[in-house]
């Protein structure tokens, strides 16, 4: 995988590494968390809840899963039961409950049987990417992230502008936040380039751009089969065939706003090429005709599983604990991590029109051979 996002809707219910998408935290961490937004009634179905979640509280954040007592969901348990109340086919928890799972107080039976790893902020200080472990916080800050974070530490010397680009994104199509991290990337492998050759030719700084130097960075995406987002963008169904040309313009002029505001944010005189609509648009176009959805299951289903399948004796006094926690998620209790994501790899393989591979399936794998 190259790049890959979590889509803004899915960080309601799903916290996970922004650079490799395993869940983390713990499983109550997991579960607090997607009650707090519905108890604040954020959806992630509503269009107007895309947004970022830098205001979540930092608390719940720092949450080690190794940290808590086998038995300390025991003194809860009785009061978890009673205090459970009916809303709209769902029941909710008190707002101490909730809090008590965010932080840790309280720790759900046999949940140490699905420990995830501890969440690791950012190195930049933002509120908006969190990591499994240092080693995918380095690699995600070395090859993304340090030119989008909107941190104390982030490299963005215009914040603002960068706050205002993500709003829209989230706002309108998230799809622009992986072509900002494909920009991102190329600049900043363009700039690692350069200075291992500076340092090889004994010279400290170059304010020329270096074409060859661009094209190498820019390399792992130019694999990439790519057209022009508003020439290639999938037409709703109900729209009549007169105002096609009317709606590609609106998605061109789209485009032209995200890159007007990812501009003002990163924008290097080096690489400035990577800042015209021409190659922001076949960036999108990229996305558009090769990217393969990004789905990690979720361990909050697993655990749900293991608790139905214990002892009759065993499950009954778990589920006395566990089971006005699952009325309160819902019918969405486990939500799977879903974002987008570009495979360099994959995108290089056609199995219609002119064919270099066959896919087939497997045992529910998909097996594609190369011809």
């Amino acid at each position: 995988m190259l790049a890959g996002a979590q889509h803004s809707a899915n960080k309601i219910d799903c916290l996970v590494c922004s650079f490799c998408f395993c869940f983390i935290g713990s499983i109550e961490l997991q579960i607090g968390r997607k009650l707090y937004w519905q108890d604040l009634g954020v959806s992630a179905n509503q269009d107007s809840d895309r947004k970022t979640f830098s205001h979540f509280p930092e608390e719940t954040c720092q949450i080690d899963s190794s940290d808590s007592e086998d038995d300390s969901y025991v003194e809860d348990s009785r009061r978890l039961g009673e205090c459970a109340s009916s809303s709209s086919n769902r029941t909710s928890l008190p707002k101490e409950i909730v809090e008590s799972l965010m932080n840790g107080d309280l720790v759900l039976p046999h949940s140490k049987q699905f420990k995830l790893p501890s969440v690791i902020s950012c190195p930049g200080g933002c509120r908006e990417a969190f990591y499994c472990s240092k080693l995918c916080a380095e690699a995600d800050w070395d090859l993304f992230h340090s030119l989008l974070c909107t941190g104390t530490s982030s490299e963005s010397l215009k914040k603002e502008a960068l706050l205002k680009f993500i709003q829209h994104a989230n706002e309108t199509n998230d799809i622009f936040l992986l072509a900002a991290k494909v920009v991102s990337f190329t600049i900043l492998k363009y700039r690692r380039l350069k200075e291992t050759n500076l340092e090889g030719q004994g010279k400290c700084t170059s304010d020329n751009c270096d074409l060859s130097m661009l094209l190498e960075a820019w390399k792992p995406i130019a694999m990439g089969y790519k057209r022009r987002w508003w020439e290639c963008i999938a037409l709703p169904n109900d729209l009549d065939c007169c105002d096609e040309a009317s709606f590609m313009m609106q998605i061109k002029e789209l485009a032209f706003t995200s890159l007007q505001l990812l501009k003002a944010a990163i924008f290097d005189k080096e690489c400035a090429s990577l800042f015209s609509l021409e190659i922001y648009g076949h960036i999108i176009g990229m996305f558009e005709l090769n990217n393969l959805d990004l789905v990690v299951a979720s361990p909050v289903e697993d655990y749900f599983l293991y608790i139905d399948e214990l002892p009759d004796p065993e499950k009954k006094e778990a589920e006395n604990v566990t089971r006005p926690v699952l009325d309160a998620l819902g019918d969405e209790y486990s939500v799977c991590c879903q974002g987008t994501a570009f495979f360099p790899l994959q995108s290089c393989m056609n199995h219609s029109c002119c064919p270099n591979a066959k896919a087939f399936k497997r045992d529910e794998v998909i097996i594609i051979p190369k011809f």
